[in-house]
């Protein structure tokens, strides 16, 4: 994704205001859906981590973020603080965008038997799925005449994919909990959904033993011969976040170029 001009401005979020959960760097999924969001008009709050405010927000400060609190998922309070202050704030929500997940590094490598403790277990589902369960609530009691939530997932909670373990484990609970509260939620005329993307240059990448090649076995299998995007990714937060998305919820979109579709990868000397 080149940074000049990626996202072309338009209106489709105009008078929309949203909280940003996740962005770390540049090259965080949650940095590209902020960009696409801004760029169409919306108003964007970012919550962080103290370890992360000298890289987040001077991204956020280049498109505007006024809004930041600190949120540390795993704690109650914090969670009450934060959300009590974009109340304060703002008073309204019309969107969210969960995009956060942690473990153990030393998990995210060899046998998922062998290398998953207890303790990383509940931790891991606290961050990586609870934490979506726990800001959908409190985001929707400001959502009082609708709207839509995204969480970011992949493909290893429905397939067995090398080194990914038990974050597999725990995106396959994050579908789940997406899910039901979007059962929950409907009646209030809140959609929430989430994306399955495609292996990316990420910080969350980066982490995971083989992620290298997990991206160019993501790019030679697909059926569009390619990388997911960020574009790709991007947009399909923009359109399940905006009005466009209406009739739409429950749902993973899978923005990873065709790959998870495949079965067999095609091999050269057999008939296509």
């Amino acid at each position: 994704m080149s940074e000049e001009n990626a996202f072309p401005a338009g209106s489709l979020m105009k008078g929309k205001r949203g909280l940003i959960m996740g962005v770390a760097n540049k090259n965080s999924i949650a940095w590209g859906v902020a960009q696409q969001l801004a760029a169409q008009g919306a108003e964007l709050a970012f919550s962080y981590i103290p370890a992360m405010e000298s890289r987040v927000k001077p991204l956020g400060d280049s498109i505007g973020v006024k809004l930041y609190v600190v949120a540390d998922v795993m704690s109650d309070a914090d969670m009450e603080r934060s959300f009590a202050e974009i109340e304060k704030a703002w008073g309204r929500l019309d969107f969210l965008v969960h995009a956060i997940a942690f473990t153990d590094k030393e998990a995210l490598k060899g046998s998922f038997v062998e290398n998953t403790t207890r303790q990383n277990f509940k931790d891991t589902m606290d961050v990586s799925a609870f934490s979506f369960v726990d800001a959908a609530h409190r985001a929707s009691k400001m959502m009082p005449s609708g709207g839509a939530m995204v969480t970011l997932t992949y493909l290893g909670s429905e397939r067995v994919v090398p080194n990914y373990n038990v974050m597999g484990v725990a995106k396959a609970a994050l579908e789940a909990s997406m899910r039901y509260i979007a059962r929950d939620l409907g009646p209030k005329g809140i959609r929430v959904n989430a994306i399955s993307a495609g292996p990316m240059k990420t910080l969350a990448m980066a982490g995971i033993t083989g992620g290298r090649q997990l991206m160019t076995t993501g790019r030679d299998w697909s059926l569009l011969k390619e990388d997911t995007t960020m574009e790709g990714v991007a947009g399909s937060a923009l359109y399940l976040l905006s009005d466009l998305g209406k009739s739409c919820t429950g749902e993973v979109v899978h923005v990873d170029a065709g790959f998870h579709v495949v079965a067999v990868p095609s091999m050269d000397g057999v008939p296509q």
